[in-house]
């Protein structure tokens, strides 16, 4: 039996389903989906006749045979099935409590290359941890399964329909209006993913969605990755916006659980500035509130966080992590409403802290239509935010945890030697050092990427030249190539 353990990848599943290399091969798909089975009866107390699994993919070119195998695999074990086709991740993470079903499942490998898939799972409570997502995997890599003696059935369902519906009533119940939205023009780039139903939603609602791009879905990607964070990706959502003169710009990657923004005047809204942005909005509706970062941001934004009445806590790469986070920070009294990555990822209390792209872009709408009409623009939010001049991420392949855990202790151990350099204690994973002197005043941080063998160097630097200053600083570790 093949050992599944190395498509692993953070809190899901990934591998390769178009190829050569093919990992996602239809008997690991099948063995997952029985072990998903198995896995919800052994820890999550389902009794195989009572389970009913919602299953949804974007939009790659392998979802259908891995939707048709996984759907085999599921009612081969007895469970049930809910189909529903093309569908974003957050709204099959809604499934459970939209369906009344016990899991669900989207087939996606978010902003990976086309030849790239995978799974994300979810029951009631949300998101599957990195720790289910390994029992999922040894049960799939070691169980042999018998054939069962009762097979589960197929149901079709329009999941997309409920979904939208919720998040049209959210925006427009902000209004006592008919059409919210309609002195706005808003483009729409949904990297030929799952993310055009939301044009729609907006266009119901007044908005003039006219310039939208990549709304159908197609899943060789012909114009540009449908990952947010690369450059190609918003230089051309940048490139539209611009173009139609519009209010807003919204990209998606495949799956819509992340999105980044370009405002009225063609400049970025991703990353620091993003979560600058969204921390404002919320410490409007909630002073005081705690708002937890993954470990790349900047400075300045723990300066603007609290210069607007919040607090920052930064966390460990990753969504599942600072959601985490959250939910035990508020586990007593609710303190954090907002738990935001710099990828894109946002989770906001008010709605359980579910990482949804299109809820952030909504939200973002909703205060954008309410400064229209007083004749303010979305850039006065953070004009006083202040960028890093420069920034840079610096990926650093690895053979094995021992090669990745030596040169942090390296890093750590020697940061000394660099001339004003100090080491910031409070990081929550990797080595974060910052410089204060004249001419490089900035920060860097190495960490162990989520993902792969390899570590992660992050620079920001608030001095012309000072990046490159401080890439040389650090080159005496032999870890900097």
């Amino acid at each position: 039996m093949q050992d599944l353990k190395n498509l692993k990848s953070g809190s899901d599943i990934r591998g390769i389903a178009i190829g050569e290399n093919i990992n996602l091969t239809n008997d690991a798909v099948k063995s997952i989906a029985m072990a998903f089975v198995k896995f919800l009866e052994k820890k999550k107390n389902i009794e195989i006749k009572n389970q009913t699994i919602a299953v949804g993919h974007d939009s790659r070119l392998s979802g259908e045979r891995l939707t048709d195998i996984f759907i085999n695999g599921l009612v081969l074990s007895g469970a049930n099935v809910y189909y529903c086709g093309l569908c974003s991740t957050p709204a099959m993470s809604m499934a459970p409590k939209i369906l009344s079903c016990s899991a669900s499942v989207e087939i996606t490998a978010s902003h990976h290359p086309k030849e790239y898939n995978g799974f994300k799972f979810f029951d009631s409570n949300g998101g599957l941890s990195q720790e289910n997502i390994e029992e999922i995997l040894n049960i799939a890599s070691n169980e042999f399964y018998p054939k069962f003696s009762s097979q589960g059935t197929v149901r079709n369902l329009d999941l997309m329909k409920k979904y939208s519906e919720i998040l049209r009533n959210m925006i427009k119940k902000e209004f006592n209006e008919k059409l919210p939205l309609k002195n706005l023009k808003i483009v729409i780039d949904a990297s030929n993913g799952a993310g055009g139903f939301f044009a729609d939603i907006l266009q119901k609602l007044g908005a003039d969605i006219s310039g939208s791009s990549l709304l159908n879905p197609d899943g060789n990607f012909p114009v540009h990755a449908p990952n947010p964070e690369n450059s190609e990706s918003i230089n051309y959502l940048k490139k539209i916006s611009i173009e139609n003169k519009a209010d807003l710009g919204i990209i998606f990657d495949s799956d819509v659980d992340r999105c980044f923004f370009i405002d009225e005047n063609g400049k970025n809204i991703t990353k620091n500035r993003l979560i600058a942005l969204v921390s404002k909005l919320v410490l409007k509706e909630h002073p005081g509130s705690v708002i937890i970062t993954d470990s790349v941001t900047s400075d300045n934004l723990k300066n603007f966080i609290e210069k607007n009445g919040g607090y920052q806590f930064r966390e460990k790469r990753g969504y599942n992590n600072i959601i985490s986070a959250a939910r035990i920070m508020n586990k007593d009294e609710k303190i954090c409403f907002l738990a935001i990555e710099t990828s894109g990822h946002a989770a906001f209390e008010e709605n359980n802290f579910k990482d949804d792209g299109a809820y952030l872009a909504a939200k973002i709408i909703i205060k954008l239509a309410k400064l229209k009409k007083q004749n303010k623009k979305l850039s006065d939010e953070i004009s006083d935010f202040q960028d890093a001049k420069e920034a840079k991420e610096i990926r650093i392949p690895l053979e094995n945890k021992d090669q990745i855990e030596k040169n942090l202790k390296n890093f750590k151990d020697n940061y000394k030697k660099i001339l004003g350099c100090s080491l910031d204690e409070d990081t929550p994973e990797g080595v974060r050092l910052n410089f204060n002197l004249k001419n490089r005043k900035g920060w860097c941080l190495l960490r162990p990427s989520a993902h792969d063998m390899s570590l992660v160097l992050n620079i920001e630097s608030d001095t012309d030249g000072g990046m490159q200053k401080i890439l040389q600083d650090i080159s005496i570790f032999d870890v900097v190539k």
